[in-house]
């Protein structure tokens, strides 16, 4: 099958106006370096997040699982309630992600409780269940 005049022309038309598109050096385009002008993207925030939620009262069943770990981390002595809150979370991360872990991406309701024994604090996270997470840094 041979190509029409009109479509070769307009062939090398098209042809004419792509490559002239590509080597006005357009500076509306974003820098392709994105490392250049900008921070590396930040999968977590280098401390615990500080309380942000309301205040709550600390259920029995997610307090005697609380002190249930310590124990089990070895932790001797009482724990005194530092704060409770109600929280929110963006994943399933609980507001503690660790960078190369992956989380499940949905919108968590659960519980932020920080307690202290002697002289050490403990910042733990519920998600909709009793279980506990340390959140370490």
């Amino acid at each position: 099958m041979r190509a029409t005049p009109a479509a070769l022309a307009a062939s090398l038309i098209l042809s004419a106006l792509a490559l002239t598109s590509c080597a006005t050096g357009d500076t509306t385009m974003p820098d392709r370096n994105p490392g250049a002008s900008r921070p590396p993207f930040q999968t977590s925030s280098p401390e615990p997040i500080a309380p942000t939620g309301a205040p709550a009262e600390v259920p029995t069943t997610k307090w005697e699982a609380l002190v249930a770990d310590l124990a089990a981390l070895g932790v001797t002595g009482e724990p005194e309630l530092v704060s409770a809150e109600s929280v929110t979370f963006a994943d399933g991360s609980l507001g503690c992600g660790k960078p190369g872990q992956s989380y499940t991406q949905a919108v968590v309701d659960g519980m932020r409780v920080v307690v202290r024994v002697g002289s050490k604090t403990f910042d733990y996270r519920f998600g909709e269940g009793d279980r506990p997470k340390l959140c370490e840094r």
